[in-house]
């Protein structure tokens, strides 16, 4: 992987985590991610954003369940302390203070 998608990959990582944080029960399906993504000018495929999930959920950040072909990812706490700058996951860009 290039430095530039690298790049492109965490930050969409941390942009998927905050959407998930700003939920009332913390859950989002792979469709509305897309169109959250693309809101910061993250363009990318349905299969790619599942590649991202799958990678939250293998470090424990998300948990993802499939409902009839949709993947519908949950934050966890582990996910909600990243966001809120209580521990650090690899692969995620750490978020600014404050911010």
């Amino acid at each position: 992987m290039s430095d530039y998608n690298d790049f492109v990959t965490v930050d969409a990582r941390l942009v998927i985590l905050r959407a998930l944080t700003e939920q009332p029960d913390g859950r989002l399906n792979d469709s509305l991610l897309a169109d959250v993504l693309d809101a910061y000018g993250h363009h990318r495929s349905r299969d790619w954003i599942r590649q991202q999930l799958r990678y939250l959920a293998d470090i424990g950040a998300v948990k993802n369940t499939d409902v009839n072909g949709i993947v519908v990812a949950a934050i966890t706490r582990l996910g909600v302390d990243h966001v809120e700058r209580r521990t650090e996951l690899e692969g995620v860009k750490r978020p600014k203070i404050g911010a």
